[in-house]
């Protein structure tokens, strides 16, 4: 692909993972946090449903069953560990942990995917994750809730790499559709069953929602698989250190949140780990 199409995709889906961060919280004021992520992957899923109805489906309950453990990790797994992670740390701490995930997905790929790395990448990866942290300001610390934030990240790990493993077997909308309808439906019962479900129903709260079910997953989830089948996973999962960036630039553009100067080294730190962990594009990860 063009670099430069390419270039857009990665800034279409990373800005839209970090804002539904600054959308969510706006969200919050009115609807349960479980029931929010239930909602919008539900809606998310079912639309897509029945524009996919006509591409090439499953027709092995293994094959189904795979879809079913991507919605487990992906949708489920990610929202569900960032929310239980806010009841005790910040959605600050919570982003940085969930936003490791390259790290970890590199890691995994090297061991179950039988890719090479070399140090510079691994450097890469390193100063990206720092520049991370130094983003949102240092602001981290060890509570109960610092395991699930790293479950989060762990979670959206292991997606990747089971997308990356799996995903060519499967058309990538009707991949992207039934994930989010199944992992919806789990955050939907996560919801009846360990809080009080909560929907204040206005205009705002409408919109909220239709904005996290189509833009914040539709063609958040669309952009990144597609992105994800065009190479290596290490590679690309290394421009989400991009989302938290966006999240703070969303948060300051419509809440109003004032940005620190760390927030713009934060900035540098990840442009130079994306930049180390891209280097030399034209060359495959060695297997």
């Amino acid at each position: 692909m063009n670099r430069f199409y390419y270039g857009i995709l990665v800034v279409l889906a990373t800005s839209l993972m970090g804002s539904s961060f600054t959308i969510g919280k706006m969200g919050l004021t009115y609807i349960s946090p479980f029931l929010l992520v239930g909602l919008r992957f539900t809606i998310a899923g079912s639309i897509m449903i029945l524009w996919v109805k006509k591409n090439k489906l499953p027709t092995t309950m293994k094959n189904w069953g795979k879809i079913f453990t991507i919605g487990l990790f992906q949708t489920a797994g990610v929202m569900g560990c960032i929310f239980l992670s806010l009841r005790t740390i910040t959605a600050g701490e919570s982003s940085i942990l969930t936003f490791i995930n390259p790290l970890l997905v590199v890691i995994l790929g090297t061991i179950f995917l039988n890719l090479k790395y070399r140090l510079y990448q691994w450097i890469g990866v390193m100063i990206g994750c720092i520049g991370v942290i130094v983003t949102l300001g240092f602001h981290l610390q060890l509570k109960s809730g610092t395991i699930f934030g790293l479950g989060a990240g762990l979670s959206w790990a292991i997606a990747t790499i089971l997308v990356k493993k799996w995903g060519s077997h499967f058309n990538i909308w009707a991949l992207t559709a039934y994930q989010m309808l199944f992992g919806g439906l789990l955050l939907l019962l996560l919801s009846i069953t360990i809080e009080n479900p909560i929907f204040i129903i206005n205009i705002e709260s409408i919109l909220i929602v239709l904005y996290l079910a189509i833009m914040g997953s539709i063609v958040q989830f669309a952009t990144w698989y597609y992105l994800l089948s065009l190479g290596d996973p290490g590679k690309t999962s290394a421009f989400l250190f991009l989302a938290p960036f966006f999240g703070v630039l969303s948060g300051w553009m419509i809440l109003e949140e004032i940005v620190q100067w760390y927030v713009y080294l934060g900035g540098l730190f990840i442009f130079i780990g994306i930049f180390l962990v891209n280097w030399n594009p034209n060359v495959n990860p060695q297997k």
